[in-house]
């Protein structure tokens, strides 16, 4: 008889550890991962919106789509203007040359490390889902200027974390809730969601 209770004891004592273990364990796990996916994502964010400036740089608005991005970065040129003399001198306007110069736009795409084959892609998704990704202009300030908006649910790339069932251990945590770049009401390219 003392070996069965000894027996059932031993098993509760295991059990009981397992418990305790899961409890301890699947926080911490949740938390780096939710860190190391969070860093990956707002990274790949900020090479989209270089990548937005610099098509910006070229034709004075942003990308609606990845394709015209890609396209116009690895085509377009940016259009450097020197200028010789003082433009602002009125006695002399003559004196004064404008030298254009075009530069390819994929020479500062590489000089920056932009990977453009693959930009759209959320990381930690094996190419399965995309960025959003709109550009429009508004009125803002009595001038038009463009913006645009950049973004991903978290739930698309937190894989087995994707659940509101984590955020007992994360208050903030929504992942329905979207991590993106600019916004399409106004001029901004802050990285927010976070």
């Amino acid at each position: 008889m003392k070996i069965v209770i000894n027996l059932i004891l031993a098993a509760l004592i295991v059990v009981f550890a397992w418990v305790l273990f899961s409890s301890i364990s699947e926080p911490i796990k949740f938390r780096d991962e939710k860190t190391k996916r969070k860093n990956r994502v707002e990274a790949k964010l900020k090479e989209i919106r270089s990548a937005q400036e610099l098509y910006r740089g070229v034709t004075g608005e942003f990308a609606g789509s990845f394709d015209t991005l890609r396209q116009v970065l690895s085509t377009g040129n940016f259009r450097l203007i020197n200028v010789q003399g003082d433009p602002d001198d009125p006695t002399n306007p003559e004196a004064v040359i404008y030298d254009t110069v075009l530069v390819p736009a994929i020479d500062s795409v590489r000089s920056l490390g932009l990977t453009l084959e693959d930009i759209e892609y959320v990381p930690y998704t094996d190419k399965q889902k995309k960025f959003t990704i709109a550009a429009d202009t508004i009125s803002y300030q009595s001038t038009v200027v463009p913006v645009v908006e950049v973004g991903v649910k978290w739930a698309d790339f937190m894989g087995d974390f994707a659940d509101k069932k984590f955020k007992k251990y994360d208050s903030s945590y929504q992942p329905g809730s979207v991590m993106k770049f600019g916004d399409m009401s106004s001029p901004q390219l802050n990285i927010s969601g976070n």
